[in-house]
């Protein structure tokens, strides 16, 4: 006989009209990326009026080890998400919670080890990252405080995954909320009344996500949550963890390409433009990230309805879901391309009062969003694959644009032709066409198969 926690998921994620069900799921995920889309723009903003333009270039080093700390919390998070979400599709609530119990030991441990590792060798990992001699004394005093607190934001990032496998994108959102929101109420605190500077940037960003961390905690043991975190699977099962780990790889593989890809950008830019060219990347970076977070909130929507309907095996649903959140990815990242276009000046005079780096930023940033449209269709796939267990194809399309193609591009570019910064920045767009073209084939094929599957019943 079915649970009453099973018959609610079935009348939910197995039964309600999907684009209801899909914007209900994906609309608080959509505002809570926005918004801490928007603290990492707002902060960047405040290191920048309030630390100069070095300070920029110094968290633009330091970026991509927040961008590893997060691939941590997205490896067992995701991971997990689609195992939970899979189980309680077919009725298996305690290998629901068995998954529950081993993403925390593992967690724990992976982020520990990463904390202690960059503790130890923070400058090395600085210096490889990109950081020049003017720049580093920026990065380490931020990053320093970011390994302090790595478990904690590995945990809210894991934590927030899982909540949304259950259908729960409220809870998800008011987490993301807090984190967000403190950290914008506290970096001016932190800069300008305590005078802290760079380092009060980093502690407003560790304080809110430990404050996001108690939130989501409270949560699961309130009672409140479809699979209950039970001490007795805290001791590690090793079959989860590689079911976990080999779903969730992909999602880390991205985040770690991402990371990876950002030290290449910031060593080829050390080499051909310095700490100005490095500071404008910081920059468009930042808002390149808020206008990619729609996109990733809706496909955090489409991953628990596709997840249940695959394990509780309808197609039809799984297809229309894939349908609608293509659509409207498409329509969001349309409609960033739109803005960026259009108040590129304006977006870059917020970090600055530098006129070369206003002048040359809003140029670059137009280059590197001339094909943002093409985006929506790569997060969509990625985020299908991952949702239906499948992991090698996820993780293929998780590091298709930026470390299969984007990487090379910009090792190789900038050395042709004279090309140098200009090579790296051509580099974005021409990657967006590739990964785009190469991402529709593969869905198709996929689709494809899950028509024939609706088709034979």
């Amino acid at each position: 006989m079915a649970t009453p926690i099973n018959n609610r998921q079935n009348e939910r994620l197995g039964q309600e009209k999907i684009s209801k069900l899909l914007l209900s799921l994906s609309l608080p995920s959509i505002f809570a990326m926005i918004v801490n889309a928007l603290y990492n723009v707002v902060d960047t903003i405040f290191i920048g009026q309030g630390v100069g333009d070095l300070g920029i270039a110094g968290l633009a080093i330091a970026f991509p080890i927040q961008m590893l700390i997060m691939g941590f919390g997205q490896l067992i998070g995701i991971g997990s998400a689609s195992a939970i979400s899979r189980n309680l599709g077919a009725g298996n609530q305690d290998k629901a919670e068995r998954v529950l119990g081993n993403s925390f030991s593992s967690l724990f441990f992976l982020s520990g080890i990463f904390a202690v590792i960059g503790l130890l060798f923070t400058d090395f990992i600085l210096i490889v990252f990109g950081a020049t001699d003017t720049i580093l004394p920026y990065a380490r005093d931020y990053v320093r405080i970011i390994f302090l607190g790595s478990v904690f934001f590995s945990f809210a990032v894991n934590l927030n995954n899982i909540i949304r496998a259950e259908g729960k994108a409220k809870i998800a959102m008011f987490s993301m909320l807090i984190g967000a929101g403190l950290n914008i109420i506290l970096d001016p605190i932190f800069i300008f009344v305590l005078d802290l500077g760079i380092k009060g940037a980093a502690l407003a960003t560790i304080v809110s996500q430990f404050m996001s961390f108690l939130f989501i905690l409270y949560f699961i043991y309130s009672g409140r949550s479809e699979v209950k975190l039970r001490l007795k699977y805290l001791k590690p099962d090793f079959k989860i963890t590689g079911e976990v780990v080999s779903v969730g790889f992909s999602a880390f593989a991205k985040q770690s390409t991402n990371s990876f890809f950002s030290v290449i950008v910031n060593n080829t830019l050390r080499i051909f433009g310095g700490d100005i060219a490095i500071t404008i990347f910081g920059i468009i970076n930042r808002v390149l990230m808020f206008l990619i977070m729609p996109m990733v909130g809706i496909v955090h929507g489409m991953q628990p309805i596709v997840g249940y309907n695959y394990g509780a095996k309808n197609m039809n649903r799984v297809k229309e879901t894939i349908k609608l959140t293509i659509i409207i990815a498409t329509g969001f990242s349309i409609v960033g391309w739109i803005n960026g276009m259009l108040f590129g000046n304006f977006i870059i005079r917020a970090f600055t009062d530098n006129p070369y780096i206003i002048s040359e930023g809003t140029k670059v940033f137009r280059i590197v969003i001339a094909l943002l449209p093409l985006v929506g269709v790569q997060f969509v796939a990625a985020t299908l694959f991952q949702a239906l267990g499948k992991a090698l194809p996820a993780l293929i399309l998780s590091m298709l644009r930026q470390f299969i193609i984007l990487a090379p591009l910009v090792l190789v570019l900038p050395r042709l032709f004279g090309l140098e910064t200009l090579g790296v920045w051509l580099a974005f767009p021409l990657s967006d066409l590739i990964a785009a073209t190469i991402t529709i084939i593969v869905l198709k094929v996929q689709l494809s198969k899950i028509y024939n599957y609706v088709n034979t019943q």
